[in-house]
């Protein structure tokens, strides 16, 4: 699999036309590695996929979703998968290993 490098500006540029605004503000308080940790949750990637994709422990993985979601303020992982497609962040029928 290979890793996408996602930055804030493109991200908000890409989904700017696309998406309900009240979304793409929300992008604005996570760090560029984590949304790129933000999609691959969306992707439906596991813990343990996503710490070999990105060369991390798993634990650190799950330090960096525990602050996504805390930053975004979202309940659980679902709710973070939903944030992923209606910012354009994933895109419907792109599986896991497309990425």
């Amino acid at each position: 699999m290979r890793s996408a490098v996602i930055t804030v500006t493109t991200v908000i540029t890409v989904a700017a036309g696309v998406f309900a605004p009240g979304h793409l503000g929300e992008l604005t308080r996570v760090v560029p590695f984590e949304l790129e940790v933000l999609t691959l949750v969306g992707r439906g990637l596991s813990n343990t996929e996503m710490a070999s994709a990105l060369t991390l422990s798993e634990a650190t993985v799950k330090t960096h979703l525990a602050r996504i979601l805390t930053k975004l303020r979202l309940r659980d992982r679902v709710q973070a998968v939903v944030l992923a497609y209606e910012t354009g962040l994933v895109k419907p029928g792109l599986a896991a290993e497309d990425s």
